[in-house]
């Protein structure tokens, strides 16, 4: 990789500090934050009370970590919370809107079936918009761009899309009909639709279309509907499919079955910045053999400054199936997995800012963890863990990864 940007990793003692991450991964023009608990870094513990005391000192933390590398709350582009109980969402947008004063980011909001501490009702990530950039490049005093169109459902607790400098974040999105402001009839096939009718539209309220997007998150009820929503989903993407994963929600707002939220290319970047060209950037899809591979996602996309890395399940790319042996061996083969797909395309592990991890037990993390550190030499990435009740193949963990591109992606 390039040296030409560095990767900046910090930590503050204002906020819980954990062993198997990094508080904040800058890189290039966006921050990337590890989850979140509603833990009192004084006493290292779960704080007393309920969802709302919880809700406030996750954001607490979270505005902790802000304020010690000099940004703002209203630096925030996206925050994805993670409910132990999805009828808790009201109370935590009363709360949730106090920590805003300008704006709202976009957000993605799911119910999971386990967080990582005992006792825990909320979790959150973030990622921030970073104007200065990290060394050598020179600050750029960017503008954040936050827009909402008509023709996708509205939401008083977030913005539709974000953009920052070569990237928009989209919320995630219901099956709502933004005419009837409710989720549509019919089964899962129209709920896919709808959802992915809505990241549609507001793609086009800012010129862009669905091959702009570079990485999708669809959180399913039921894993047993993948097949469905395949055939639905390579409809919208007529030239290539994103990176994706695809993460088993306990439950989601409004009793939906699906909800989908995506990070897309912004070749035009944002003021004051010019277009890269009159072209804009181009994005790289990449896969390899020496990683499974599959029919609805691509590897690895890079653009402009990242590489998004789709969900790695425990795979031998030998025989094609799940390994046996344990959670440590699927861990193990989940990170093989991506440090294939990195060094594919001439990259480390330590080029990596943020992973996401998915585990059928809880009780696996220390385990994980054990294995997970001996994958990187240098700073941890930030990283958000979380419990769900399965995972496709019937797999123990699922791991999913965001790495630094220092060289940039080039103009068309």
């Amino acid at each position: 990789m390039s040296s030409n940007i560095i990767k900046v990793s910090r930590n503050t003692e204002k906020a819980p500090r954990n062993s198997a991450a990094t508080q904040t991964v800058a890189f290039s023009h966006y921050n990337n934050f590890s989850a979140q608990l509603p833990i009192d870094p004084k006493t290292g513990k779960i704080i007393t009370g309920g969802i709302k005391e919880q809700t406030k000192q996750c954001l607490t933390n979270i505005k902790a970590i802000v304020e010690s590398i000099d940004h703002v709350m209203d630096d925030v582009v996206k925050i994805t919370v993670y409910l132990k109980n999805i009828e808790d969402i009201d109370a935590v947008n009363e709360v949730y809107k106090t920590f805003f004063k300008s704006y709202l980011p976009t957000r993605t909001i799911v119910e999971v079936a386990a967080l990582p501490t005992r006792g825990a009702l909320v979790q959150m990530d973030t990622i921030i918009s970073n104007a200065e950039g990290t060394p050598s490049q020179d600050p750029l005093d960017l503008i954040k761009v936050a827009r909402n169109t008509e023709d996708a459902p509205k939401n008083s607790t977030s913005t539709q899309t974000i953009a920052f400098s070569h990237y928009n974040n989209i919320s995630g999105q219901l099956p709502i009909d933004p005419k009837s402001e409710k989720i549509v009839v019919g089964g899962v096939k129209e709920q896919a639709t709808q959802s992915l009718k809505n990241i549609k539209a507001i793609l086009e309220n800012i010129d862009h279309v669905m091959d702009d997007v570079v990485r999708t998150t669809i959180y399913l009820r039921n894993l047993s509907d993948v097949k469905t929503i395949n055939e639905v989903y390579k409809k919208f993407f007529p030239s290539y499919l994103p990176a994706q994963t695809v993460v088993k929600a306990s439950a989601l707002p409004l009793d939906a079955l699906i909800k989908i939220d995506a990070v897309v290319s912004h070749g035009d970047g944002t003021p004051p910045q010019l277009p890269e060209d009159d072209r804009f950037l181009v994005k790289e899809p990449i896969n390899t053999e020496k990683a499974p591979q599959n029919s609805i996602s691509t590897q690895t996309v890079a653009y402009s400054h990242y590489n998004h890395i789709s969900g790695q399940l425990p795979i031998d790319v030998k025989t094609d199936e799940v390994i046996t042996g344990g959670v440590k061996k699927q861990a193990t083969q989940c990170l093989n997995n991506i440090k294939a797909i990195l060094e594919s395309i001439d990259h480390l592990m330590d080029d990596i800012v943020k992973v996401n991890i998915q585990l059928k037990n809880m009780e696996d993390l220390e385990v994980v963890n054990a294995v997970y550190k001996t994958f990187f030499e240098n700073d941890l990435p930030a990283r958000t863990t979380i419990g769900v009740s399965a995972i496709p193949m019937d797999a123990l963990v699922q791991m999913d990864a965001v790495a630094s591109n220092a060289e940039g992606t080039p103009p068309a």
